[in-house]
């Protein structure tokens, strides 16, 4: 999810789900250490509970880089072995570490003496060729040795040679029993799944056989599912919100932002799906990506947004929504 999950982004997912673990985009080790840190991990206190993912195989910069991360008040920090980008590969770290499980176990450990935070591991359930059944338990074998507890699985191999990082999302098959199965082989470890996950129906069956379950691409193309996610899979007894009182929560923010500095599109590009399957989704989407990337765009592009959307639906909908 990189160039996704940025901070806008978790923050108009939090509007939805007070409950769900977000994550921040894929950072490296270096960048975390030489960049502009406050640009980098700055987020907004509302973002909680966040996990900053880090990419690298250097030990001591994953260590370094988790540090930093504590510092700026993560609550978990995540190693993303599971990345097929050819820029990662190009790197030597991402879905590649899988082929040297030892080299992921000496930098989880050095993770896990710098912080007190819990350290977890993002992997795939194989790469290339390799057997998904024994190179997968010989991967966490070896990785669970540093004390690691917490592998995040997404349930297709990774192809580094062959296909580009959009192919390796929807051309190697899913196999949501390999990690059904993992669990059953070690069931002292929290096992989470990931990978194709597009409703909070298939989270509920896969949470049967695994501890947790991640949700990325449907949730940034249809962020309105997460609306759900703490009454049908926490248990809360809030009740859901509507599309416009979650505009009308975030409009505050959005507010703030634009006044530190932050562009309108910055921000209204993870909006883009809030209509998703909605009468008047095409012009939300529209409207935003076109008059909110003009350079003076500000709250009135969304509220101008939000009337035309309204010529869509019924009056009495957007009855939450006032100025």
């Amino acid at each position: 999810m990189m160039d996704w999950t940025d901070r806008h982004c978790r923050m108009f997912h939090r509007q939805m789900s007070k409950e769900a673990f977000l994550y921040t985009e894929m950072l490296t080790a270096g960048a975390i250490i030489r960049g502009d840190r406050d640009k980098l991990l700055s987020y907004s206190e509302a973002e909680h509970p966040v996990a900053l993912q880090l990419g690298g195989a250097e030990p001591e910069r994953l260590a370094e880089a988790a540090r930093i991360g504590e510092a700026y008040g993560f609550d978990e920090i995540n190693l993303n072995v599971g990345c097929p980008s050819s820029r990662v590969q190009n790197a030597k770290f991402g879905a590649c570490l899988m082929q040297e499980p030892e080299l992921v176990q000496d930098g989880v450990a050095a993770m896990i003496s710098a912080v007190k935070v819990p350290v977890t591991v993002k992997c795939r359930i194989g790469v290339d060729d390799q057997d998904e059944e024994a190179s997968l338990c010989r991967f966490v074998d070896v990785v669970k040795r540093s004390g690691c507890r917490t592998f995040i699985v997404h349930a297709r191999k990774a192809w580094l040679n062959g296909l580009s990082p959009k192919e390796n999302r929807d051309i190697p098959p899913l196999n949501y029993e390999r990690v059904h199965g993992l669990k059953k082989l070690y069931p002292d470890l929290e096992i989470v799944i990931n990978g194709g996950v597009l409703s909070l129906q298939q989270a509920s069956h896969h949470l049967k056989f695994v501890d947790g379950v991640m949700i990325g691409r449907a949730a940034y193309q249809s962020p309105y599912l997460l609306a759900a996610v703490d009454s049908l899979i926490f248990g809360s007894k809030c009740s859901e919100l509507s599309r416009w009182e979650i505009i009308k929560n975030f409009l505050p923010y959005i507010e703030l932002q634009l006044a530190g500095g932050a562009r309108l599109h910055q921000i209204t590009r993870h909006m883009l799906g809030l209509f998703q399957g909605q009468p008047g989704a095409r012009y939300w989407r529209r409207h935003l990506s076109v008059e909110g990337s003009k350079p003076y765009a500000d709250l009135e592009t969304i509220k101008v947004a939000l009337k035309k959307v309204k010529d869509f639906q019924v009056p009495r909908s957007v009855a939450a929504f006032s100025d």
